[in-house]
């Protein structure tokens, strides 16, 4: 019996151990779960999120200070697909941010086989969120778990002007995510046009990561090691240009219901102060927003090709601008003489075909000729030049005058701090080979010489063309024009925008041509360029167009003595260059040299502004 009741009593102990152990258990966990708060929500992690912060763009300001492109504050909503609550109120949600069901599985079902998306990566659900729009969602976002919003900034303009020039933004493609290796991410923004484009890598910035932790349903319960592992976002540098955003506005305004280009150069230094391409748009339109797409289809499908930047893209044949290098290079080569008369009498005769000019005052010199613009003479020049080495070996005359010519900056790209510079056409003693191959009889100077008005396969850009106004005013140098004078973070512009460049023509040689130039606008084609109280030297050209009416061609310099502004105007299908480019280059110059139009000369100014001028396309 004593060892049955031992038996028992043994039994019992470990049966009240096993309970009381059981219940200490128990009890552990009851607390573990519903007592430990922060214990209980560390083990409904699941996840560390890694949250993109983006930066800043750089600011883009004007040669004063004036800021010319800013950031104004918007957002994104991004969603996590996996985190998505499937009860969650679709209708609500859609009514809270303005969408129909429609949007909200168009904007959230994505195809999972393309690169840029992902079930476990946030992508954007819905961009540009409205002010208002993202202070309405943003009381009720515990509602949704999965989606975020993602501060993001947008360009804005105070000026309505500057739109090529400025450029514009987009958002990456798959070509550019794929080009960069790792640098852009989808939803990142890129310059896609001008400025904003050359500088993309300076204006950008750097984007910051912020971790946090989330519960199993995606909500936030804390940062990431207390937020040791974020890196913050490093704004994008800002720009400091040469452009004067009031020029800019002002050349755009005179330039209005007109095709064509402006550039406007400070010879000393060769920033450039306006460079317009019209027609234009108001850089507003292409702000990133909802209603962008349409906005950007409307404009490619414009006949008059906005996007088209005229100032650095068309080439065209310079017209009688082209006789002052001309008779630089004839001069500079002993080919041609100061007071070097020429009979004209309506024309240059040759072999029985007479050659056009205008009727004008006898020419007795290179003053002369330029001032009234002689063809015959410069038919003539461009002969003298060409034979240098005898008629019957024209290819060594023409490819020393093409090596001149390349050094001032005709025939290649200049080098501007811009996207899309097109080098123009000079024709070589190999190009007309081609042209005329010797079995078919060759070439010879009189083949070519429309050449020496700047007609024919002579093509410039007006870039180039402003830049020519430049090393007249400079008496035979220019530095490389271009756009940016100074980046915010320290970093040196190009070193080559500071080299000066020598065109290796006598100083000596550029008096008459300044002379004739002076003596045009004053006496000669361009009286509608006179400015009272600056002198203005300029030339005229008549830019010949098979398709309709001719090209109108002015560029200039001024003050004579003290150059402050080159400038380069071409209007298409505008015809004689003294009656529209002439005077919207010197109204132009006078407003950067003086700050306001003088009196006597408002109706000119109004009558720019007001005149339209219809396209081919428009008079068809």
């Amino acid at each position: 019996m004593n060892n049955q009741q031992s038996e028992r009593s043994r039994y019992f102990a470990v049966q009240v151990f096993m309970v009381l152990g059981a219940v200490v258990l128990l009890g552990k966990v009851f607390y573990l779960q519903l007592v430990d708060n922060p214990f209980r929500s560390r083990a409904q992690v699941i996840a560390i999120d890694k949250m993109t912060i983006y930066p800043a763009r750089g600011i883009i300001y004007d040669r004063n200070g004036k800021l010319m492109v800013t950031n104004e504050p918007m957002y994104d909503l991004m969603v996590t697909y996996k985190q998505v609550s499937p009860d969650m109120d679709t209708a609500k949600f859609c009514r809270l941010l303005g969408i129909d069901t429609a949007t909200f599985n168009r904007n959230l079902n994505k195809d999972w086989k393309d690169v840029r998306y992902s079930k476990s990566v946030p992508f954007a659900f819905l961009k540009k969120l409205s002010i208002p729009t993202y202070a309405r969602f943003i009381e009720h976002l515990h509602e949704f778990p999965g989606f975020y919003p993602v501060l993001r900034n947008i360009r804005g303009y105070p000026y309505k002007a500057g739109a090529h020039v400025l450029g514009y933004i987009s958002e990456v493609g798959p070509k550019e995510i794929e080009a960069g290796k790792g640098r852009y991410a989808p939803g990142d923004y890129i310059g896609a046009t001008g400025l904003e484009k050359q500088y993309d890598d300076l204006l950008r910035g750097k984007k910051g990561y912020k971790y946090q932790l989330k519960d199993n349903i995606g909500r936030i319960v804390g940062s990431y090691a207390n937020g040791s592992k974020d890196i913050p976002p490093v704004s994008g540098s800002d720009l400091y240009t040469s452009i004067d955003i009031e020029l800019q506005a002002y050349a755009e305004w005179l330039m209005a219901g007109k095709v064509g280009s402006v550039v406007a150069i400070e010879p000393k230094t060769g920033e450039i102060l306006t460079m317009v391409s019209s027609p234009t748009y108001d850089p507003n339109l292409l702000v990133i927003t909802r209603e962008r797409g349409k906005i950007l289809s409307k404009l490619y499908k414009d006949p008059q090709k906005p996007f088209f930047d005229r100032a650095v893209m068309a080439k065209y044949p310079p017209g009688s601008i082209f006789k002052t290098i001309v008779s630089l290079i004839g001069l500079n080569e002993h080919v041609l003489h100061r007071h070097q008369s020429v009979s004209c009498h309506g024309g240059y005769l040759y072999a029985g075909h007479l050659y056009k000019c205008h009727h004008h005052a006898p020419v007795h010199s290179i003053d002369q000729a330029v001032q009234y613009s002689c063809n015959t003479f410069f038919f003539r020049a461009i002969r003298e030049i060409v034979d240098q080495y005898g008629f019957y070996n024209p290819q060594k005359g023409l490819d020393r005058f093409v090596k001149d010519l390349r050094k001032f900056g005709l025939g290649r790209k200049l080098g501007i701090d811009y996207p899309q510079e097109n080098p123009g056409n000079i024709p070589t003693s190999e190009y007309y080979d081609k042209i005329y191959p010797k079995s078919k009889g060759g070439w010879k100077s009189p083949t070519i010489m429309s050449i020496g008005i700047g007609q024919g396969e002579i093509q410039l850009t007006t870039i180039q063309m402003a830049n020519l106004a430049a090393i007249i005013a400079n008496r035979g140098y220019y530095y490389t024009p271009h756009l940016v004078k100074a980046i915010s973070d320290g970093t040196p512009i190009d070193p080559k925008y500071t080299v000066k460049h020598s065109v290796d023509i006598d100083e000596k040689y550029f008096e008459p041509v300044i002379h004739g130039m002076q003596r045009a606008v004053e006496a000669g084609t361009a009286p509608l360029a006179r400015i009272p109280g600056i002198t203005i030297c300029g030339k005229t050209g008549t830019s010949q167009n098979p398709h309709g009416k001719d090209h109108s061609v002015f560029f200039a310099f001024a003050p004579k003595n003290d150059p402050k502004i080159a400038v380069a105007v071409y209007v298409e299908n505008a015809g004689w260059g003294g009656s529209y480019a002439a005077p919207i280059a010197s109204l132009v110059a006078e407003k950067y040299i003086r700050g306001h139009i003088d009196k006597s000369r408002k109706p000119l100014e109004k009558r720019m502004h007001e005149t339209v001028i219809p396209t081919v396309e428009e008079k068809k």
